[in-house]
């Protein structure tokens, strides 16, 4: 692409993208995200309903963040009895976990993952160092509260909880989709600038889009 159509496409931008290189800001999104209007009430409702029927997660645990996730998937717990089910990338997933603690390197694959995620899309912090630092909130490198940067829609404390407080936090979220009350992306889209200030105040080497998706 030739510098005169960059310089077109750049007029037309609504994001910047300016953590990039120059040549690379037409490749990704410019545009910011917006939020869902609901449907009608009773087809909203069914909507809802099933998609709290079917959760597939995935995943982001630092240290002994995720340990008590992996029992969820053995026999004893059988998660996918209730309609959960893990997936290996964001753009498969509805639902982002973040177990153990977010540091200022960290936090940048977190965003990233989460503006990756197709919508409608939940967030789940599990344990204490990610809600607010927990043992490493004094500490110069961690993220003390992490829905700063990113909305989220259930919190589930301890260090670590157990696989059936994860069961219960799951059912919790199922209880606010059902009723409608998960609006975190939603949230996200309406205060994006708030969200990208908070961001761009830690995360020092900004070389990614302002949008991930």
């Amino acid at each position: 692409m030739d510098k005169k159509n960059i310089g077109k496409i750049k007029k037309q931008m609504k994001l910047a993208n300016e953590g990039l290189p120059e040549k690379e800001r037409v490749l990704f999104s410019d545009a910011r995200p917006t939020s869902v209007t609901p449907l009608n009430k009773y087809l909203e409702k069914f909507l809802n309903w099933a998609q709290s029927q079917s959760l597939w997660f995935i995943s982001f645990g630092t240290g002994c963040g995720s340990t008590e996730l992996r029992p969820l998937m053995t026999s004893r717990f059988d998660i996918f009895k209730y309609g959960i089910a893990g997936k290996p990338t964001p753009r498969q997933s509805g639902v982002f976990i973040i177990g153990g603690y977010a540091s200022m390197k960290t936090i940048k694959r977190i965003v990233r993952s989460y503006e990756q995620m197709q919508g409608p899309k939940f967030v789940i912090a599990l344990g204490s160092c990610t809600i607010n630092g927990g043992m490493y909130y004094d500490s110069y490198n961690t993220i003390n509260r992490i829905d700063y940067y990113i909305p989220v829609d259930v919190y589930i404390a301890g260090c670590m909880p157990r696989p059936e407080a994860i069961i219960a936090g799951f059912n919790r979220l199922k209880e606010k989709i059902k009723a409608g009350e998960c609006d975190g992306m939603n949230k996200y889209a309406e205060n994006f600038d708030w969200y990208k200030k908070n961001q761009k105040k830690v995360i020092k080497d900004w070389n990614m889009p302002d949008f991930n998706w």
